[in-house]
């Protein structure tokens, strides 16, 4: 997916997943041309070891 498609789905701002690439935060992203493109199972990982543990 694209980084506009990954801001829609996470609900944040397009400059937020530019910043969370540059700081090697967010999903893993690959460069295709000049572009940036996520893969599907890489963004569910990622978002699976954001979860907040809510039994402590």
């Amino acid at each position: 997916m694209s980084a506009e498609e990954l801001a829609d789905f996470l609900g944040v701002p397009l400059n937020t997943v530019y910043v969370w690439n540059h700081r090697r935060q967010g999903p893993r992203a690959h460069k295709v041309g000049r572009y940036l493109r996520y893969r599907w199972p890489e963004v569910e990982a990622w978002l699976e070891a954001q979860v907040v543990d809510r039994a402590a």
